[in-house]
């Protein structure tokens, strides 16, 4: 009996998924803490046989090579992929027996990647499964721009060619069990739904509905910000990652905390964007664990720079030092937990600054008021609307341009909050006086404040 189990990657918006029969099953495209996808197979009581990933990923460090290691499953990678550890290279059209009246059959899809590769679980001969990748996703195909900008319009093409043979070789009812693109940035664009078929892409998907040059046109105007730190992810995969270490960091103390600080260390409060404006360590900085973690605190960081994580527990910490360890931060340099005054040396006092809706902004507008409104949103975001007169950061460039900022207090917003806590606390620390505002975009036309477009 076939199954397919999803395994979700959160704060990355991706997927892994372990698939096959009553003993043997595969695994594809697993994350870097591999001991969640080794209680999967336990509770399902087969064993792993083999291990297969769709590319060489940009945007998280893979298990696999480890997860083959432990299990001495077969590690199934795309010839086409350049890397620096032996692995069973897997070309179009190869196929291994995943169980009894299983089979994996490899099906070249260049295009998020020039080696990409799907792989179609065949179950007696008839298609059971698309393990599609950075393919065809919901709604959707992986972004063509991540390997090298000569190459974009060609691997936009290759997704559009690809995106058709899958079509073509498979039924309508075949599921399509993509990695990316649950909110992941790997994705060209995002799409509502949970779940898909070959049959609802073939009705709802641009590379499917859409002549090729319509459709490269459109993907390439649509393509986003890179996240920094995604440059560092494809070479690690290639050379091979080393296997994770979850224990847990250093206990840092106040005085230790302050030492790193003046060091011009990061320490990161994961503590909800609430407590953190009522109350926080001064010059750290905040990002919530409930929030993108890993996505925004690895583009904003130095490559590198250590990282003291402060939470309210040693569990909160175990968390987030899982969901870094899968973008390359292995280990924090230390970690504190408690109440945040515990965090501070005696006589030290906690910064902190206020919260605000938009309108509350428009009512220190309308008194005439002398303030500055950043709007720390992406491009595109901001091309669909901006409060008039605000100052355009995006989040992930504003440390670097923090001498950019207007002098006065800051109102920061972005599209729900989350972003805006992020600048705020990185103004905050740089000594500015500032706003975080923490309000939906849609309620600044409807506070009052004119909204532009271009």
């Amino acid at each position: 009996m076939f199954f397919v189990d999803t395994l979700e990657i959160e704060g990355l918006g991706n997927r892994s998924y372990l698939a096959g029969g009553a003993r043997g099953a595969v695994v594809v495209d697993p994350p870097r803490d591999i001991d969640q996808v080794i209680a999967a197979a336990a509770k399902r009581g087969v064993r792993i046989a083999y291990v297969a990933e769709t590319h060489v990923h940009n945007d998280y460090v893979t298990g696999g090579l480890e997860l083959a290691r432990v299990t001495g499953a077969s590690y199934l990678v795309p010839a086409g992929a350049r890397v620096s550890f032996a692995r069973t290279p897997v070309a179009d059209g190869d196929t291994v027996t995943v169980d009894e009246g299983l089979v994996l059959r490899a099906l070249a899809t260049p295009g998020h990647t020039p080696h990409h590769t799907s792989y179609v679980m065949e179950e007696d001969g008839r298609g059971a499964a698309a393990f599609t990748g950075g393919s065809l996703l919901i709604g959707a195909v992986g972004r063509p721009d991540l390997v090298e900008p000569r190459l974009t319009e060609e691997l936009a093409r290759a997704q559009h060619a690809s995106a058709h043979r899958l079509a073509d070789e498979l039924d309508d009812e075949v599921p399509v069990l993509p990695t990316h693109g649950f909110g992941s940035f790997c994705s060209s664009s995002q799409a509502e739904g949970d779940s898909t078929t070959i049959g609802g892409e073939r009705k709802a998907n641009d590379a499917l509905t859409l002549d090729v040059d319509t459709f490269v046109e459109r993907v390439l105007a649509g393509l986003d910000d890179v996240p920094a730190y995604y440059a560092h992810m494809g070479p690690a995969n290639a050379a091979g990652p080393a296997p994770v270490d979850l224990t847990p960091p250093e206990r840092a103390d106040a005085g230790q905390i302050a030492r790193r600080l003046a060091a011009g260390e990061w320490v990161v409060d994961l503590r909800s964007r609430t407590a953190f404006a009522e109350g926080h360590v001064a010059g750290s900085f905040n990002f919530e664990r409930d929030g993108k973690l890993a996505t925004y605190l690895a583009w904003l960081i130095p490559w590198g720079k250590p990282v003291t994580l402060l939470a309210d527990t040693p569990e909160h910490v175990a968390d987030a030092q899982r969901e870094l360890a899968r973008v390359g931060i292995d280990r924090p340099a230390a970690a504190a937990t408690g109440e945040p005054v515990g965090w501070v040396r005696a006589g030290e006092e906690l910064a902190s600054f206020p919260r605000a809706r938009f309108a509350d902004l428009a009512g220190v507008r309308e008194r005439g008021e002398d303030v500055v409104v950043l709007d720390v949103r992406r491009d595109s975001e901001r091309a669909a609307g901006h409060v008039e007169g605000a100052v355009h950061i995006p989040i992930h460039e504003l440390h670097g341009r923090l001498d950019e900022v207007p002098s006065g207090t800051v109102w920061v917003h972005c599209a729900g909050g989350m972003r805006a806590a992020i600048a705020a606390s990185l103004l905050d620390a740089a000594g500015r006086d500032v706003v975080a505002v923490d309000d939906g975009f849609d309620a600044a036309g409807e506070a009052g404040l004119t909204v532009t477009r271009h």
